[in-house]
């Protein structure tokens, strides 16, 4: 069965992330689905492309559904050992067409990402440098993730079982003429294997934006459709 008395525990905790945020001032809430594609080349080198639309939940104090922006992303990624890899991204934000005082943005993105196994425990470490542009400005921001997962029923990860993501990542941004911001983000996704080349993957984010200066309160309801070739 998909659904464990596990998901429903993480279910009360996503819906708990959900009102602790609420309860705050000056906070936005948003649904942001996404469909992603694996295409792996060779066994070194693979293709991810996806697609995501990020809808408003909850902004200035009221429920909102309204649709905030699309982005299309590409990235490659080529293994250079057996736990790393690098990556190049390339992602479109499309924003006018649903806010008009808002600019598209072309997002550039080099990674490195290592991982640690230890027992049914994985652990992430990845960096990324991002160079974000609009028409106005260039943003350079600089990241840091730290992720874990693990099977929960069992050593592996075997069809129809769930697993568990937990991640937290560190960012600061830096443009021209603009003061620094700092960024956290804490997130918590459960998932499925549904077969061998298709998984589902439903979680919650809670984002710091800004918090060097006035703390943006940002909440994420997040469901992932994941396909392999």
């Amino acid at each position: 069965m998909f659904f464990t008395r596990k998901s429903s525990i993480l279910f009360i905790c996503f819906w708990t992330v959900f009102h602790t945020v609420k309860a705050q001032d000056n906070w936005t809430g948003y649904w942001q689905p996404q469909l992603a594609l694996n295409y792996k080349v060779t066994a070194n080198y693979s293709h991810n492309f996806s697609l995501a639309k990020r809808t408003y939940l909850y902004q200035d104090s009221a429920l909102d559904f309204e649709i905030r922006q699309l982005d299309f992303v590409h990235f490659s990624k080529l293994k250079i050992s057996d736990n790393q890899s690098l990556g190049l991204g390339f992602q479109y934000r499309f924003r006018e067409n649903f806010e008009q005082d808002k600019e598209n943005e072309l997002r550039i993105t080099q990674q490195y990402n290592i991982t640690h196994k230890a027992r049914v425990l994985r652990f992430g470490h990845r960096l990324r440098t991002e160079q974000r542009i609009t028409a106005s400005a260039t943003i350079h921001r600089f990241r840091y993730r730290f992720a874990m997962d693990l099977p929960l029923q069992g050593v592996e990860l075997d069809i129809g079982e769930s697993y568990l993501v937990l991640t937290t990542e560190s960012l600061l941004s830096a443009g021209k003429a603009t003061r620094p911001e700092y960024d956290q983000r804490i997130t918590a996704q459960l998932g499925w294997l549904i077969s061998e080349k298709t998984k589902f993957q439903l979680g919650a984010e809670y984002q710091a934006e800004n918090y060097n200066a006035v703390t943006e309160n940002v909440a994420f309801l997040i469901t992932n459709l994941v396909l392999s070739l």
